[in-house]
């Protein structure tokens, strides 16, 4: 199974690409998808869907996991934000994907075990998980990567909850 994460934004989008293949997880690629901070927001958000779509046929994955959003201070960033995910989202959808969908409590607890973590205890168990030489940054690159490792850990459980629920 070929799995997407992404840590959404409007400035920089994380993403991390890995294999699950039985119980190893394999890294494909990462990076991050940048817009420039003067752009007009229509434009950066046609950015951020255009990169996304272009990762998408370039990496084929089975499934996207992509962080959902927790803010507590700036309502203008989480509306920027959100609108980032929501093209982020649309482009999944439009290539039929599968998507995952996880707070940031569940990532931790995914990769780290504590939903309480440090940003810097997940960014090591991420290195430790893909046998990385190096924590991947920016931050975001690594946060992506978690989202990954989270929705690895846990499809297998989301498949069998899903073929209970069909008719």
């Amino acid at each position: 199974m070929r799995i997407m994460g992404i840590d959404p934004g409007i400035a920089i989008v994380g993403f991390g690409v890995i294999d699950k293949q039985g119980s190893r997880l394999v890294p494909v690629q990462y990076g991050c998808i940048q817009t420039e901070a003067h752009t007009d927001g229509a434009l950066r958000l046609k950015t951020v869907y255009d990169s996304m779509v272009q990762l998408i046929d370039k990496y084929k994955p089975d499934a996207v996991a992509i962080e959902k959003l927790f803010f507590n201070r700036n309502v203008t960033t989480a509306m920027t934000v959100s609108q980032a995910r929501g093209v982020l989202i649309l482009a999944a959808v439009q290539q039929g994907l599968e998507i995952g969908e996880y707070t940031p409590l569940q990532v931790k607890q995914a990769v780290v075990g504590y939903g309480k973590a440090e940003k810097k205890q997940v960014q090591e168990m991420v290195k430790l998980f893909l046998h990385l030489s190096a924590v991947p940054k920016p931050d975001d690159v690594a946060d992506a990567l978690a989202i990954a490792i989270c929705h690895a850990h846990s499809a297998v459980l989301l498949q069998k909850i899903n073929e209970v629920r069909k008719p």
